[in-house]
């Protein structure tokens, strides 16, 4: 199975005004955000409700795969990525 890399610009043209859940296929870190370079797209959705519904069900089975949601009206994406820095404790 060939993977198709997109930018987010093509996935704009492609998709317009929907939801997607993307795979980064391509991506690194600077300064707390997540850089993706080239993504697939997994599936697309009308609304966030479902694309969230989709996410979950796929992450669950897959939690290392690397799934974000966007809406295609956005010209750009951006992941913040936030470091947890507390303390754990056993129960």
């Amino acid at each position: 199975m060939k993977v198709s890399r997109l930018k987010w610009q093509e996935i704009r043209k492609q998709y317009p005004n929907q939801w997607v859940l993307i795979e980064a296929l391509k991506a690194n870190s600077q300064k707390n955000n997540r850089e993706i370079q080239d993504m697939e797209v997994i599936s697309e959705y009308n609304d966030s409700t479902t694309a969230w519904r989709g996410y979950k069900a796929l992450h669950l089975a897959n939690p290392l795969r690397e799934l974000y949601i966007f809406h295609t009206s956005n010209e750009k994406i951006e992941v913040i990525e936030d470091r947890f820095t507390g303390i754990r404790r056993n129960a």
